[in-house]
């Protein structure tokens, strides 16, 4: 009988990715309602440091698959090694993040395992009668929140966006079994080797990141505009300039910057939406801001639904009285 809740913990470079830490969380919820344990599936090269920060986290226990075979992603090592631990521990339901690994990784097992799988998941929650898995995703174009079930076959499979999760505090003292699973790696899974891995000169912003976010929708005009928004966003230790697909499509800033369905999700302190109307595929990428500015010519645009304070004008306006106020306010705090 299938049980337990497995988490696939995503690492690089021996460095453990945040949204592992969310998915934990969020299995620790839903382990709660179904009465089982939470455990975390670690591939690596000397894991036995993420093994232990995953337990920190919340994971119960840790399946290790520890093999210089893993040491760098490749599909078919990955996907064989998970695959043995799930076939031996039978989980009811797991997790992976929506990562570019966990797109590639999370299609491969299931296939193997003969079960479904649910991509890029916003909502998890356990059905209090049939105690099956509702994972809920963005569908038709985002216009729809699509629930969907595995009621046939386990285990049930999600992907979930990095950001949506919430991470538990992390515990030191908390302390949880390790076990280690053998694979034995043939000439089939070596088809595909990683000879260099080159790293980009420039480090990608990660705007999941910002405490602070000033976002730039269509309503932005150019790409000069998004200056005046950065003025903004220096205005706040850590803050960061983000944007709509919009001005991303019309390649006025880099998708690293984009938040949305397609983009990525954001829990910052504070959001300030600039000229962003608020379709439905962007407020799924920012409704869980602690909190949420918006500004818009339009007093009936959606993004007002979602925001905590709305103020309706010309951002050319709004924005750099707002600048100048902040700095007054920070002038006489000194």
């Amino acid at each position: 009988m299938s049980k337990n809740i497995l988490v696939f913990v995503e690492q690089r470079d021996g460095v453990m990715q945040k949204v592992a830490a969310e998915l934990i969380g969020k299995a620790v919820e839903l382990a709660a309602v179904l009465d089982e344990k939470v455990i975390a599936l670690v591939l690596g090269q000397n894991a036995d440091g993420i093994a232990k920060e995953a337990i920190e986290y919340g994971a119960d226990s840790v399946a290790v698959v520890d093999s210089p075979e893993l040491a760098e992603y490749v599909t078919a090592t990955y996907a064989k090694a998970a695959v043995k631990v799930i076939e031996e521990l039978e989980p009811s339901i797991v997790l992976y993040g929506a990562t570019s690994i966990g797109r590639d990784l999370a299609p491969r097992v299931s296939s193997m395992v003969k079960t479904g799988l649910t991509a890029d998941c916003t909502k998890l929650e356990i059905d209090p009668e049939s105690k099956l898995l509702l994972m809920t995703r963005p569908a038709f174009g985002g216009n729809i929140m699509a629930t969907i079930v595995c009621a046939e076959h386990r285990p049930q499979m999600a992907t979930v966006r990095p950001g949506v999760m919430q991470a538990l505090r992390r515990d030191c003292t908390r302390n949880g079994e390790i076990t280690r699973f053998d694979v034995e790696f043939t000439d089939k899974e070596r088809r595909v080797r990683i000879l260099e891995v080159v790293k980009g000169d420039k480090k990608e912003v990660d705007i999941t990141e910002a405490k602070v976010l000033v976002s730039g929708g269509r309503g932005i005009g150019d790409a000069k505009k998004f200056e005046l928004l950065q003025e903004l966003a220096d205005q706040f230790p850590g803050g960061e300039v983000a944007s709509s697909r919009a001005n991303v499509d019309a390649g006025l800033i880099g998708r690293e910057r984009q938040v949305g369905q397609t983009g990525k999700t954001v829990r910052p302190s504070l959001y300030i939406a600039c000229g962003i109307s608020g379709a439905i595929q962007h407020i799924a990428g920012m409704e869980n801001s602690d909190y949420i500015v918006a500004i818009n010519k339009d007093s009936f645009a959606p993004v007002f639904d979602v925001a905590d304070l709305g103020i309706v004008g010309d951002l050319n306006a709004i924005i750099p009285k707002l600048i100048e106020a902040i700095k007054k306010h920070k002038a006489s705090a000194e």
